[in-house]
């Protein structure tokens, strides 16, 4: 009767690796219970989702074809673009958001356009000869949020960490006729350890160097606070921070200080740390995945995007 934290299945929203073909359904080796989805496989998904009292999807996307521009990320024919629309038809009542980035989409895995710096030759860029060009990637990333729009996305999810692409991503919507739809940005997203089960999940590890040059320092939580007051001056709607439990103190601060949807991202590495020590028999896995989703809510976080999603739903009812 006097607790203060109540965990519910209408917090949750649950994400999704949508990968090309038919009657596809493979698990993530390092993600037991997460699985690469063709879309008739997504859609079945979608449906137990909703069953379990689950509000929301997040669309992550696995093209056959990856190039130096995204094309995938932003084609009308786009797998999330193709994906929403028989999610929408199937069930309707979900809401679908859709990641806006790059790297699923890049053959170089990284979240914006890669130029070589002059003077090295192409081989260089192994060796961190090359720098991620921050205007033209946001070009890319509003292209992939207004495609997303037209698909029926019902709430852009950019992640990218570019400057400027909330922005770029509000002017592009209003002026096509999305003025209702709304932005979730990842608007604190660290350079994190925690991302490594993920970039098997979506095939999006960098080819060369990493992401410290676009995501944030793990130091820095005074830069994290600017970094949002960045996104809601450019029209954000909700703010995310990204990875959760490692980052509890931020979600606090982001709580105590903005007065908006705030949504946490419980990472792969997170929820891969959890199964593995569970299936060692070292914790109590139903125990500590609920414990671990309370501390998010406790902190300040309103919406947890985890993979737990549907076991935890589960228990909860």
């Amino acid at each position: 009767m006097v607790r203060e934290t109540r965990l519910s299945p209408a917090g949750f929203i649950y994400p999704l690796f949508i990968c090309p073909g038919e009657g596809v359904r493979k698990e993530v080796r390092s993600m037991p219970g997460v699985f690469n989805l063709s879309i008739d496989e997504a859609v079945k998904e979608v449906a137990e989702v909703k069953a379990l009292g689950i509000p929301s999807i997040i669309l992550f996307g696995l093209p056959e074809k990856k190039d130096v521009v995204a094309t995938g990320a932003w084609a009308d024919e786009g797998i999330v673009q193709q994906a929403t629309r028989a999610i929408k038809r199937a069930v309707p009542e979900v809401l679908v958001m859709g990641d806006v980035c790059l790297c699923e989409y890049m053959s170089h895995g990284h979240c914006g356009i890669v130029k070589k710096l002059e003077g090295h030759s192409s081989s260089k860029a192994a060796e961190g000869e090359y720098e991620i060009v921050n205007d033209p990637s946001v070009e890319l990333l509003a292209k992939t949020a207004l495609s997303q729009a037209r698909a029926g996305v019902d709430i852009i999810a950019p992640s990218d960490m570019m400057d400027g692409r909330v922005g770029a991503i509000r002017s592009i919507l209003d002026k096509n006729g999305f003025e209702n739809t709304p932005i979730l940005a990842y608007a604190a997203k660290f350079a994190s350890g925690f991302y490594g089960p993920f970039r098997e999940a979506a095939d999006s590890a960098p080819a060369f160097g990493d992401r410290r040059a676009y995501q944030m320092d793990p130091a820095n939580i005074r830069e994290a606070m600017r970094e949002i007051e960045m996104d809601l001056a450019e029209g954000a709607d909700m703010i995310m921070v990204k990875p959760a439990i490692a980052y509890l103190d931020v979600i606090a601060e982001a709580r105590r200080r903005f007065d908006v949807p705030l949504a946490a991202y419980q990472v792969s590495g997170e929820y891969a740390m959890i199964k593995a020590a569970a299936q060692n028999g070292w914790i109590d896995h139903d125990r500590v995945m609920l414990e671990s989703l309370l501390s998010i809510q406790r902190a300040g976080a309103s919406m947890v995007l985890t993979y737990f999603a549907k076991e935890a739903a589960r228990l909860l009812a």
